[in-house]
C-alpha cells in the first residue's frame, strides 16, 4: 500500500478500544486468501491493536488517494484478550496464547457460555468469529498473523512453524526468523492454525514488533501487516512503498537472519522468578552466565547463544528463551 497519509504520530493518538472484538474487515472484489490478524492476544501488548486500527482506516481512504489500488481476499482484524486488554494485564487467569489446543477448543465450544470464565470465554468468542468467517468466505487458503510485543528491548523477530510457507512469509517481514520456538511451548495460535485443525490450507506466523510501550512498535506492526498482505497476494507489489521494507530492515540490520531454539526456561507456580536486569532480545550470553534467580537458586545459561524474551513483568510462564544463529544454507552456528 502507498498509504501516503500515514503519520508517525498516529500511533500515539489512536484509541485501542475494548468494546468490540472485531477491529475491522476488508474484502476485495477478487477472491483470495483469508488473512486473520490478531492483536492483543496478551492484554498488555496494545501495539498490534493500534496498528490494525490505523491500517483499516488507511484501507478505507487508499482508493481515493490511489485509484489503481485493488485488494484481493479478505482481511479480518481481531482483538485478542479483551478482558485483559481493559485491565492492561497479560491475562486474567491463564495465558490465552497457551490455550489453543484442539482438546481445549472442543471443551470451550461444548460448554455453555454462561459457565465459562475469563480466558475460556475469550477463546470461545474468538474461535466462533474465526469459524464463521471461514464458513462465510470459504477461502482456498487461511493465513494467520499474530502480532505481539515483548517486555525487553533489543530487536524485532518473526516466529515461523515448520511449514515452508510460514518460513517464506516470515522471511518477507524483514526480521530475524526464529525456528523451533513451538517445541519450547504449547497451545499457541501457531500450534492450532494448520490444515489438520481448520481442514483447508492454513499457515501461521507470529511477529514481535518491539517493546510493549515503544511508539515505533506500532509502526513496525503496520509495516509487517502490509508486507504480509503483499507476500500472500492481497495487494500488488507496486502498491507497497519501499519505506515499509526500510523500516523493518533498518531495525534488523545488525541481527542474525535465522535462529533456532536451544531451550526455554519454564516458570512453575511459586517459583518467584526474577530475571537479572538489563538484558535485551538477541543479547549474546555465554554458557554458565548468571541469567536469573528463583526459589531454587541461581539460573545459569546452559549454552552459548542469544537471549530472547527475558521476562520483566509479573505474569508469564516463560522466564526466557535461549537461541542460536543458524547460517543460511551452511548450518553454521555461533
Amino acid at each position: 500500500m502507498i498509504i501516503s497519509n500515514f503519520s508517525r504520530n498516529a500511533a500515539k493518538t489512536m484509541d485501542t478500544g475494548t468494546t468490540e472484538r472485531i477491529i475491522g474487515q476488508h474484502e476485495g472484489t477478487e477472491k483470495g486468501p483469508l488473512l486473520i490478524c490478531l492483536g492483543g492476544m496478551h492484554g498488555n501488548e496494545p501495539a498490534g491493536i493500534q496498528a490494525l486500527e490505523i491500517l483499516f482506516k488507511l484501507l478505507e481512504i487508499e482508493p481515493e488517494t490511489n485509484p489503481s489500488f485493488t485488494f484481493r481476499g479478505r482481511l479480518l482484524g481481531l482483538r485478542g484478550n479483551m478482558r485483559a486488554i481493559s485491565r492492561k494485564m497479560r491475562y486474567l487467569e491463564k495465558d490465552l496464547n497457551r490455550q489453543w489446543t484442539p482438546e481445549n477448543i472442543n471443551r470451550v465450544k461444548s460448554t455453555p457460555t454462561a459457565e465459562l470464565r475469563a480466558e475460556d470465554l475469550e477463546l470461545k468468542e474468538l474461535i466462533t468469529i474465526i469459524e464463521k468467517n471461514i464458513e462465510s468466505y470459504q477461502p482456498e487458503k487461511i493465513v494467520l498473523l499474530d502480532l505481539h510485543t515483548t517486555t525487553a528491548y533489543g530487536g524485532i523477530f518473526s516466529i515461523a512453524t515448520d511449514d515452508p510457507e510460514s518460513v517464506r512469509i516470515a522471511v518477507e517481514l524483514h526480521a530475524p526468523v526464529v525456528k523451533g520456538m513451538l517445541e519450547g511451548i504449547r497451545g499457541t495460535t501457531l500450534h492450532y492454525f494448520n490444515r489438520e485443525n481448520l481442514h483447508r490450507p492454513t499457515v501461521g506466523v507470529s511477529f514481535e514488533s518491539g517493546q510493549h510501550d515503544e511508539p515505533l512498535s506500532v509502526n513496525r506492526a503496520i509495516a509487517a501487516i502490509i508486507n504480509c498482505m503483499r507476500t500472500i497476494g492481497c495487494v500488488r507489489s507496486e502498491h507497497v512503498e519501499n519505506r515499509h521494507d526500510s523500516l523493518l530492515i533498518e531495525y534488523s540490520k545488525n541481527l542474525p537472519k535465522v535462529l533456532e531454539l536451544i531451550m526455554c526456561h519454564e516458570i512453575e507456580p511459586g517459583d518467584d522468578f526474577h530475571m537479572m536486569p538489563n538484558y535485551e532480545n538477541f543479547q549474546k550470553v555465554r554458557k554458565g552466565e548468571l541469567l536469573a534467580h528463583d526459589r531454587h537458586g541461581p539460573i545459569y545459561a546452559q549454552a552459548d547463544g542469544r537471549l530472547l524474551m527475558p521476562l520483566y513483568q509479573q505474569q508469564g510462564d516463560d522466564g526466557f528463551f535461549l537461541i542460536r544463529t543458524v547460517g543460511v544454507g551452511e548450518g553454521m552456528r555461533e
